[in-house]
């Protein structure tokens, strides 16, 4: 082997150079493992004219109320917006234990994910402190058995465009990074009671392509029996694709990522939801499933995945 090969062995990847162009501004937190670069300027520019396509209604079936956007997010900007979050945000592998019919199980998330925001009850003050949303007074320590953390600027601008474009209200937002066609998440629904009844969900996908699938939770014997069962729905979530779930939505539909074979399979994805939870219970759900206890991870330019963070290196 010759000897320039052998070094270029050894060699650490250079790193590619990102698709945006880093902001000085960051948002800054106790909470946070790190500070948090805020969108740049360019991209918040372009979030103005959001969205940029009208939504598609979908409510043809049973209990079904969405919303459809394709795309969201102007196409200018969603490469560099899925490169910016996928490097800037910190990002946990929750890891936990849950009980079923006497059973336990181990469960290791299969994608990374990491939560931002605090429930109805509480409100984050000028300087970071929480404070109770009904007496303004600072709230007591023992509120919260996690420790909350404000949505950052490059976050809370897509959430005040969300809003903005939806007529609804959120105070939390979970990030959720694919890294590649074998992460995934099934069959499930966001209707925790602490959600409220008919709750409203704006899911952003960026990055990758992956089918988002939809199914009618089964109907008990008797029930609506004149009425059809609903047919399985398959929306293809391209980047900068927004679905907003709302109505009944969630109290009647299961959806799910399943795992991804060929295009696109090596390539990742990042999923962020803006909710509205409603009581604390919704905050401590949050970070338990979202952050956990875990070490934090960071994308690493270099490997190009997420790397256990470790500071001042």
């Amino acid at each position: 082997m010759k000897r320039g090969a052998i070094e270029s062995f050894f060699q650490r990847p250079v790193p590619k150079k990102p698709k945006y162009e880093a902001n000085a501004n960051k948002s800054s937190h106790a909470s946070y493992p790190f500070a948090i670069p805020h969108v740049p300027a360019s991209f918040q520019e372009q979030l103005g004219f959001a969205p940029a396509k009208e939504g598609k209604l979908i409510n043809d079936q049973l209990d079904l109320d969405l919303v459809y956007y394709q795309p969201y997010i102007p196409s200018s900007i969603t490469t560099g917006f899925f490169e910016f979050l996928r490097q800037e945000l910190p990002f946990y592998r929750v890891q936990y234990n849950i009980n079923r019919g006497g059973v336990e199980t181990h469960i290791n998330t299969p994608r990374f994910t990491t939560v931002f925001g605090v429930d109805e009850t509480s409100h984050f003050a000028l300087d970071g402190s929480l404070v109770d949303t009904k007496t303004g007074e600072p709230i007591e320590k023992n509120r919260y058995k996690c420790v909350p953390r404000p949505i950052p600027q490059c976050l809370d601008e897509l959430r005040k465009v969300t809003e903005g474009t939806t007529g609804q209200k959120f105070n939390f937002c979970l990030v959720n990074y694919y890294a590649n066609g074998k992460d995934s998440i099934s069959f499930h629904s966001d209707d925790e009671r602490f959600l409220g009844s008919n709750p409203a969900i704006a899911s952003f996908s960026l990055g990758a392509k992956r089918d988002f699938l939809m199914k009618h939770k089964p109907i008990a014997p008797g029930d609506r029996q004149n009425v059809e069962f609903p047919k399985g729905l398959k929306l293809p979530l391209g980047s900068g694709d927004m679905v907003l779930m709302r109505g009944k939505t969630q109290a009647n539909w299961l959806h799910s990522i399943p795992k991804r074979a060929g295009v696109d399979t090596g390539k990742g994805r990042i999923n962020i939801t803006f909710r509205k939870a409603m009581v604390k219970g919704g905050t401590e759900n949050y970070y338990q499933y979202n952050v956990g206890v875990g070490v934090v991870h960071k994308w690493d330019t270099g490997s190009e995945q997420m790397a256990i963070f470790a500071p001042n290196t």
